[in-house]
């Protein structure tokens, strides 16, 4: 396929919860979305790659399954039209009609091969440098039975966007039986299950509150939350975006 493209447990303790709170405290620098497929040959190699960038808790990195290449032999069992429409929005808002797998999306702005460390850090570190982008703090904490989002105010009058939840699975293990990776069982990472708008984001402080029964099914144990500008149509920068286990 063209591209298918030695110390007391008291300290230890100690240092475990600090680190943790250093981690959660932190705001990410980037928001990555690997567009992937079962059916493409050169896809495990990124699949595997965004497995190791999840650990990273400067990132929030999320597989994208597209359907576009289901008809080559093996249907993806993860896939949805939405993500392969995501892609082509992207493609159209960057004019450069750059659709392919594996993709990766750094920040709502530049695409990147999905397989490559070293490209995917120069990508981050030049949309880093991009006004705007990951500004807006956001947290998700889990209260109960529900998930509660906040969104901070906007350092620019101009910020605005919507607010996007998506529900995850934080791995999965696929055993393809047909098509270029017959026979391979891959593990996929935070694959985003569906996509649910929570409204529109004027660059005001807000707050939402989901219950957990409208989001926990089909092995969802993770959410991400996602500030953007645009629309879902003509997607742009990532403003903001947060990341927390359900379970």
């Amino acid at each position: 396929m063209l591209r298918c493209r030695v110390a007391s447990a008291s300290l230890i303790a100690g240092f475990l919860i600090a680190t943790f709170a250093v981690a959660s405290a932190a705001e990410p620098r980037a928001l990555l979305e690997l567009f992937t497929s079962q059916g493409c040959s050169s896809c495990p190699p990124a699949d595997k790659l965004l497995g190791e960038l999840t650990v990273d808790p400067s990132l929030i990195a999320l597989s994208l399954p597209i359907d576009y290449w289901d008809y080559l032999g093996w249907k993806d069992t993860l896939a949805s039209p939405a993500h392969s429409a995501r892609q082509r929005a992207y493609a159209r808002v960057r004019g450069d009609r750059q659709v392919y797998t594996p993709q990766i999306v750094v920040n709502g702005m530049m695409h990147v091969l999905g397989s490559d460390k070293v490209a995917i850090e120069r990508t981050i570190a030049q949309t880093d440098r991009r006004s705007g982008v990951m500004s807006v703090p956001v947290s998700m904490v889990v209260n109960g039975n529900g998930l509660s989002v906040k969104i901070e105010s906007a350092e620019s009058e101009r910020q605005a966007g919507e607010v996007w939840l998506c529900p995850l699975v934080k791995a999965i293990a696929v055993a393809i039986g047909r098509g270029e990776n017959r026979g391979r069982t891959v593990t996929y990472h935070n694959v985003v299950r569906r996509w649910l708008k929570l409204g529109d984001w004027t660059g005001a402080a807000s707050t939402w509150n989901v219950p957990l029964s409208e989001i926990k099914a089909d092995g969802i144990d993770a959410a991400a939350v996602v500030v953007q500008e645009g629309t879902r149509d003509k997607p742009g920068i990532i403003l903001g975006a947060a990341y927390t286990p359900l379970q």
